[in-house]
């Protein structure tokens, strides 16, 4: 039998909402490996070999362009995929360099801290695109819950977003594993986000994600972004939180 989309993202944010309530009042685990599915999928220098690809047609946004999302994707997050690997094999051929002072090797660190940051948060960002915007009862309840209403949760959303417009930075909507919170945060770069937080929505305020189609009107392009949010992956990624001991 098939079921209706909204009735199947009921269901997952059903469950995800009792999830973070049970959340709020006891401490995460940590997830235990299993023979299908391991703890660690690489070793700590192997890095990706492709960029992750678009889980939407970028022909098909509402108020951002095609050429935008492609040149995002192939030069700013695929630019990052590469650098990575780069780094990663750098890092990997520096084990066996005793004599390599450890302020260059740091530099090396940097650069892989910067990276990944990038890679990571750009793919969340396009993963919870490609939707209508339209949220569903659901995460409304559950954002609600978490900052007294849905709309006050998207004004600060918002805000975030527009104080960072014509600078850099991301602005994150996560769940703080060690306070057992959901919050907005503001992200200056790559390299400085949240502690113990995982990701939930996403949104790219670096330049190269608006500039093509909206100029320095950052609010134009913000306002594009919530018409187009992908709701069922922040769902998704709202069932899948850490859960609660037994």
């Amino acid at each position: 039998m098939n079921h209706h989309p909204d009735s199947q993202r009921r269901s997952i944010l059903g469950a995800a909402v009792a999830s973070v309530a049970a959340l709020g009042t006891a401490k995460a685990a940590t997830p235990s490996p299993t023979p299908d599915k391991p703890l660690f999928t690489q070793s700590a220098f192997e890095s990706q070999s492709a960029p992750k690809p678009l889980l939407f047609d970028p022909a098909k946004l509402n108020g951002i362009s095609e050429k935008l999302i492609r040149s995002h994707w192939e030069n700013n997050y695929t630019g990052s995929v590469k650098a990575l690997a780069v780094v990663k094999k750098r890092l990997s051929d520096a084990q066996s360099d005793k004599d390599l002072p450890p302020y260059i090797y740091n530099d090396l660190k940097r650069e892989h801290l910067l990276r990944t940051g990038s890679v990571v948060y750009h793919e969340y960002y396009f993963d919870n695109l490609g939707g209508n915007g339209q949220a569903g009862a659901a995460e409304r309840k559950t954002l609600a819950d978490a900052f007294g209403s849905f709309d006050a949760w998207e004004g600060e959303f918002r805000r975030i977003g527009a104080g960072l417009g014509g600078g850099a930075g991301w602005v994150v909507l996560g769940y703080n594993t060690h306070t057992r919170q959901l919050e907005n945060y503001w992200l200056a770069d790559h390299a400085h986000g949240p502690a113990a937080t995982l990701p939930l929505l996403v949104l790219d305020m670096y330049e190269h994600s608006y500039q093509m189609d909206y100029g320095a009107a950052a609010a134009k392009y913000i306002d594009a972004f919530f018409k187009n949010i992908q709701w069922d992956a922040v769902a998704a990624r709202i069932a899948a939180l850490p859960k609660t001991p037994a």
